[in-house]
């Protein structure tokens, strides 16, 4: 069993609302949300293997106002508690607090003992981990290739730029206006292809293995999981790799607040994660997966329904 949650985005400070105006975020009340999946995380028998954290756990108003590392840290101290490993994929807002160099030496950028890195010669927040016997889980980095993070002018920052720009011509590179895929936008992001030749092989071991594979990151990388905008830049790539290998049976992300589900055509369950930081604070939003031989069953908690994925 193991525990999954998504979209935290604290920072001390009132509510507010997204950029549209019509979505309310309870910025100050997601900690104590965190707080309580953690207790009822350490109620459950028998405990929790690991907890992901798919991203977003502190919100880009701290950088704002100098509380990026206090608010690091809140969180860190929230999830505790547990002692067990936690892991973090890396959102967009993780990427408005740090650097990816500076976010890379906090414990957000983290990788637990036992877990094998990600590809060679390109800093990349990604690995692998042996679960259970024939379970692997993949954590990607779905911000591999992005301007956020990066240095202005730096080759990684003007790669991601290039790409953006050839697809957004939006004076705001946030906004998807008029765009034919409005996945293309600032706060969105993709894989390089280092990152999806390594995908490859560590899903190659998986078959020859005879493991299941978990893949984590924060972005979906299906439409039919998502809603237009809120993809990866180039989530058929990661997709392709995925079909083509047969041991994935399930993609955990985030980011897209209202939550998300389908079964590809390929039996791969999709499971976007609901966002704490637009939960109530009378509710919440975070699950429970137990694995099984031939199924994975969802506990979830307020917002987050139950779901049973067979394989």
């Amino acid at each position: 069993a193991f525990g999954v949650i998504a979209d935290i985005q604290y920072a001390d400070a009132e509510d507010g609302y997204d950029y549209s105006g019509g979505r309310r975020r309870y910025y100050r009340q997601s900690l104590r949300l965190l707080q309580d999946a953690v207790a009822a995380w350490r109620a459950e028998g028998p405990p929790l293997a690991f907890v992901l954290q798919l991203g977003d756990c502190i919100d880009g108003l701290n950088a704002r106002a100098g509380q990026a590392e206090r608010a690091a840290r809140r969180v860190l101290a929230a999830l505790a508690p547990l002692a067990v490993p936690v892991h973090h994929a890396w959102g967009n807002h993780e990427l408005y607090n740090f650097s990816r160099e500076s976010l890379a030496r906090t414990a957000l950028g983290a990788r637990p003992a036992g877990a094998a890195p990600g590809p060679p010669g390109r800093e990349c927040h990604a690995y692998h981990f042996g679960a259970a016997p024939g379970l692997r889980v993949v954590v990607l980095d779905a911000y591999d290739v992005s301007v956020l993070g990066s240095e202005a002018g730096s080759p990684r920052h003007r790669e991601a730029l290039r790409l953006l720009r050839g697809k957004n011509h939006n004076e705001d590179l946030n906004s998807p206006a008029g765009l034919k895929e409005p996945r293309f936008v600032e706060f969105n992001g993709g894989f390089s292809q280092a990152q999806l030749d390594w995908f490859d092989e560590v899903l190659r071991f998986s078959d020859d293995n005879q493991e299941k594979v978990i893949v984590m990151g924060h972005l979906p990388i299906h439409p039919d999981a998502s809603d237009p905008v809120s993809l990866a830049w180039n989530y058929e790539d990661a997709l392709s790799v995925i079909h083509s290998h047969g041991c994935v049976v399930c993609v955990l992300a985030g980011h897209l607040h209202d939550g998300g589900y389908c079964l590809d055509s390929h039996g791969v369950h999709h499971l976007t994660l609901e966002g704490v930081i637009e939960t109530p604070p009378e509710s919440n939003a975070f699950g429970t997966i137990y694995v099984y031989e031939d199924k994975m069953v969802l506990k979830g908690r307020g917002r987050t329904s139950d779901k049973v994925m067979h394989f």
